[in-house]
């Protein structure tokens, strides 16, 4: 009889891939990176600053209509944002109005974008507002009014009896600065730092960080950082002169602040809210409707704005009905100022999670927004741009920015073409700065408020979404309630690292506990797939296919052993030790048969001894496995020769060169690679063909023995 051969598999040679010296690499990118040529500094200057490269090809008769267009309406709509912002900010409304002007100037030099509309945006007011309020409670000063107290060692406080305004002498710049100028001050540091953050991961190309936060995870956080943003906001709607809570539980303790002093409602606040509110619902309802029939989106903030001053200042709420008003706006600029390095220290924690928000909201705006008209952006510029857009303004009196969903949205629907639109918007701006901005003296600061509550109506409606969320992933739905909820409940900040190490632990736990399953194959083919998950499979005698869809390390080892185990119902610990017991009997029965023959005896020893199990292979499917690590090896040894003492052999298929470098850099295959060939094979079907066809020849073998 001719000897059974073994199928012979094809070995595929490796590239040889010559990596080069670290220190080669180090010397050829400092070289590139410091030579200097005259088509290098264009290329540099032209990519720092894209402007120069689309501005010359401008189409004229093409862009110009929409870039007017959507540039006055963008700036028509920041006005009134720009002035109400500030309330989050804890600021002068001033300072809003300078915040929105250089952003949109420093972003039309530098952004890759054509629609994206940079400048002050409610989730950066609101962060800077919660420093902001923290410092100067912690400098001494009264939140609800302007009272302050002494500060030893950093300020020194005097207070004129004849008037509200406090001075404070900052002993490091030896300045005069009243409880506004300390405020701007501290958000001018927090910007500045928000902004050399930025850059300093543009520059070190740490922009992978975004990828932590996840689309799920970005929604909770804004929909839970809306309710703060709405809870900050209620007490001008009542016209309610109650500090902003410091610490966590700002949405809690506020509420019950409002509930406790509900009885001190100004009823004249209240009556402008509920018209405000009305009116601006209203206006973005029908807005909504009627979008396709809209050429232009309705200004309803401008008008709500324009009657509520001029009903304000004619009718003397502020005297008779002592109605808060944003008072008196000073037109033109302030000198700029280098912001406080005395006060960065104070705020350095703080601009971190600022400085990721603003760039995450602006690269992923800016990839939508190309992706939707066809162009491509580039993140890296987008961060460097965000990242100026910070610095620079922050010695101007300027906040942190960010892009805008909102008014992006109406710069795109309105035709915007290129950023010459920011252009316009920042004239606008720019002509509120110089003429118009005494006008705004008698607006009432609960319209300002209803400006933003109403604003929050796209975040407060994701809750609309939850139920589609859990359908499609449940675990999408979880980290968004997580996020949601801690941002709401804790804290801001505390909600973005909640969120973000929420997520992480999704992750890790998809990963320790995966789906398993047995393969069976499809009949007549070289497929294989999940027993459970499909019909009219065919399960391979003598042979247990086993896939793992998740990388194999140290937190999840545990759990791939007791699957498997699982899986093919054998354990080889428990089934050695049945064995031993088995033999041990067999040994005690024939002292105790001593009368009988040695044949007998024999067939019960054996009888006894012996249980053939049901398979000689099991082949683990490595195509769903990413990685493994030294642990996941180790595991991956341990199971080839647990298995070998129970007379089964374990093979490794469709191993990715990954898991294959890993497993030969751990001398897995033995020295010099020698067992490669006959334990880890290219797919499944060319390693089952070679277990029965090994195991073939070991029958015919004992056969002839």
């Amino acid at each position: 009889m001719e000897e059974a051969k073994v199928t012979e598999v094809p070995h595929l040679e490796r590239r040889v891939r010559q990596r080069k010296e670290p220190m080669t690499v180090l010397k050829t990118k400092l070289s590139r990176s410091l030579s200097c040529s005259v088509p290098r500094v264009k290329n540099t200057l032209t990519g720092f600053f894209p402007v120069v490269l689309w501005l010359p090809k401008y189409k004229l008769k093409e862009y110009i209509w929409g870039d007017l267009m959507s540039g006055l309406i963008i700036g028509i709509i920041l006005v009134p944002q720009a002035i109400a912002y500030c309330l989050l900010a804890g600021v002068d409304p001033i300072y809003g109005l300078y915040t929105s002007f250089f952003a949109n100037i420093i972003y039309f030099f530098m952004g890759t974008s054509r629609h994206v509309s940079v400048g002050i945006f409610s989730l950066m007011s609101l962060m800077v507002g919660q420093v902001v309020d923290r410092e100067v409670y912690m400098a001494g000063f009264e939140l609800d009014d302007t009272k302050a107290a002494t500060i030893d060692g950093f300020l020194n406080v005097t207070e004129d009896s004849d008037s509200s305004a406090v001075n404070l002498t900052i002993g490091a710049f030896g300045m005069e600065c009243g409880k506004e100028c300390y405020a701007i001050s501290i958000a001018a540091a927090l910007t500045f730092l928000a902004g050399i953050y930025q850059v300093l991961m543009a520059v070190f190309r740490l922009g992978f960080v975004s990828v932590y936060l996840s689309a799920p995870m970005l929604d909770g956080f804004a929909t839970g950082a809306s309710f703060t943003i709405l809870t900050v906001q209620a007490k001008y709607l009542l016209g309610l002169k109650i500090p902003r809570h410091q610490g966590y539980g700002t949405v809690v303790v506020t509420w019950i602040n409002i509930f406790s002093n509900i009885q001190n409602t100004n009823y004249c606040d209240l009556i402008t809210s509920v018209i405000c509110i009305s009116v601006l619902v209203l206006g973005k309802e029908l807005q909504d409707r009627y979008k396709d029939r809209l050429k232009i989106p309705l200004p309803t903030e401008l008008v709500v704005v324009a009657g509520a001053t001029l009903v304000s200042h004619f009718v003397d709420f502020h005297g008779r009905y002592d109605s808060s008003v944003s008072g008196a706006i000073p037109t033109g600029f302030i000198p700029p100022k280098v912001p406080s390095f005395g006060l960065m220290p104070r705020v350095a924690f703080d601009a971190i999670p600022l400085a990721v928000i603003s760039f995450a909201f602006t690269v992923s705006l800016s990839e939508m927004f190309a992706k939707k008209n066809g162009y491509t952006v580039r993140p890296n510029q987008e961060m460097l741009a965000i990242g100026f857009c910070n610095i620079i303004p922050s010695f101007f009196h300027c906040f942190t920015t960010s892009a805008a969903l909102a008014k992006t949205m109406v710069k795109d629907s309105t035709g915007c073409q290129t950023q010459v639109s920011s252009i316009v918007s920042a004239f606008v701006v720019l002509l509120v700065l110089l003429f118009f901005a005494p006008f705004f003296y008698s607006l009432q600061k609960c319209v300002l408020a209803c400006i933003i509550i109403v604003s929050l109506r796209g975040a407060l409606r994701k809750f609309r979404d939850v139920p589609s969320k859990w359908r499609v992933s449940k675990m999408d739905a979880v980290v968004w309630m997580v996020t949601m909820g801690a941002s709401a409940l804790i804290s801001v900040e505390m909600g973005l690292v909640v969120g973000v190490v929420f997520s992480i632990l999704c992750i890790i736990v998809q990963t320790q506990k995966p789906k398993v399953s047995l393969l069976g194959q499809v009949h007549d083919t070289v497929y294989y797939e999940d027993l459970e998950e499909y019909e009219n499979l065919m399960s391979l005698p003598k042979v247990k296919i086993f896939r793992f869809q998740a990388p194999l390390y140290y937190a999840n080892k545990d759990f791939f052993l007791k699957s498997l185990y699982k899986a093919v119902g054998v354990e080889p610990f428990l089934e050695m030790t049945r064995r031993m017991e088995a033999e041990k009997k067999s040994e005690k029965m024939a002292a105790k048969e001593v009368g009988r023959d040695d044949k007998t005896n024999g067939e019960v020893n054996v009888g006894l001894v012996s249980r053939e199990l049901d398979f000689h292979t099991i082949i683990l499917d490595c195509s769903a496995m990413p990685f493994v690590d030294s642990t996941g090896m180790q595991t991956f040894k341990g199971i080839i020769k647990d298995y070998k003492e129970v007379g089964v052999t374990v093979l490794l298929a469709s191993c990715n060169t990954t898991v294959i470098d890993s497993l030969r850099q751990g001398s897995f295959f033995g020295k010099a690679d020698k067992d490669m060939e006959r334990l880890a094979f290219y797919t499944v079907h060319t390693a089952v063909q070679f277990a029965n066809d090994r195991a073939t020849s070991a029958f015919i073998g004992d056969t002839l023995v």
